[in-house]
């Protein structure tokens, strides 16, 4: 047998849980087949590289010298991998925009924008549940750009070396019922929800601890979360069953209302990020200017959202793009 990449995957995953039955569950193998594995790869470099009993598995001086060169040897690999793809995405004269989104209120209307400016332009977008998942894709060359979300104050991925520039900031409302006890208010109190039931869309980031201090402060514990897709949470809001938390720019559902909570306890920024060395970091600016414009088309749904807006100046659109990869104060570079 040859060794392979995913052969050393493998060994530092083994490595990194100490136990082989938690590798396999990383991988997304069964045990026995990783156990396989790895005897074929001990067979191949000629002795064992794990001592395994009752407290997992722990590397023999053998494992030590094969892990020592695989964590060399993958992220140079992967470098390869990324930088080539930026490389054929350069080649490629025809104008392309490929979006990732983490529940993004903006990005249909995105899309409609720069197809209406740009007939010929190809223009895909993939979704995912992790903004990690998709800053890796835009280091990787796979996605040009992402847009997530980001609670308070938090940081976008950083470990992926991408530009990040706010498109919106805005407070975190609740949706109701419009039978809801409170459904006639402008406002809701969070500590007024405390008997409440939740429903959230999942996700990764912060966003579940930002919820549980700002619970906390409010003098609570918050009872049961569900977790369930977009539109099953729309659903159990309208049963009944629970209360959302949801961004400013929801487009309205009939039988349901959305409210702020009193002194936005909750923000949300809405980021867009790219890779400078992209043949997308050519066009940024653009899109950027794109995004903003429709965040602003998102608000004609919610008059009363904008009127809001109006007295709180530091909400909302956070302003025209500026030149360059990384703009203004506004502006975030991860590295």
């Amino acid at each position: 047998m040859n060794l392979e990449l995913r052969h050393l995957r493998v060994l530092c995953a083994i490595a990194e849980t100490g136990s082989v039955t938690k590798a396999a569950s990383t991988l997304g193998l069964a045990q026995p087949a990783l156990t396989a594995q790895l005897q074929r790869i001990e067979r191949t470099l000629g002795g064992p590289l794990f001592e395994r009993d009752r407290r997992g598995a722990r590397p023999t001086a053998l494992g030590e010298l094969v892990l020592a060169r695989a964590r060399v040897l993958l992220p140079a690999m992967k470098g390869l991998q990324d930088e080539a793809a930026r490389l054929a995405g350069a080649g490629d004269t025809r104008r392309r925009y490929r979006f990732g989104g983490v529940n993004s209120p903006i990005l249909g209307r995105l899309v409609h924008r720069l197809a209406a400016e740009q007939p010929q332009a190809q223009i895909t977008t993939h979704a995912s549940w992790s903004a990690d998942e998709l800053a890796q894709l835009v280091a990787g060359g796979r996605l040009d750009f992402a847009l997530i979300g980001v609670c308070g104050d938090a940081t976008p991925p950083a470990e992926s070396g991408l530009c990040w520039r706010e498109v919106s900031v805005d407070p975190v409302l609740v949706m109701l019922p419009e039978t809801h006890p409170l459904a006639d208010r402008d406002e809701v109190r969070l500590v007024d929800l405390r008997h409440e039931q939740w429903v959230a869309a999942p996700g990764d980031g912060c966003f579940g601890d930002c919820f549980a201090a700002a619970c906390a402060r409010a003098g609570f514990t918050p009872r049961k979360v569900y977790e369930a897709d977009v539109r099953v949470c729309i659903d159990m809001v309208d049963a009944g069953e629970a209360v959302a938390l949801c961004q400013a720019t929801f487009r309205p559902v009939a039988g349901l209302v959305t409210r702020r909570l009193t002194g936005t306890p909750l923000r949300w920024r809405l980021l867009l990020g790219w890779h400078p060395d992209a043949p997308a970091a050519r066009v940024a600016d653009l899109v950027l200017e794109t995004a903003l414009a429709a965040y602003t088309d998102s608000l004609a749904a919610h008059p009363r959202y904008l009127s809001w807006l109006l007295g709180n100046p530091g909400f909302g659109v956070r302003g025209p793009a500026t030149t360059g990869p990384v703009a203004g104060a506004n502006g975030v570079r991860t590295a």
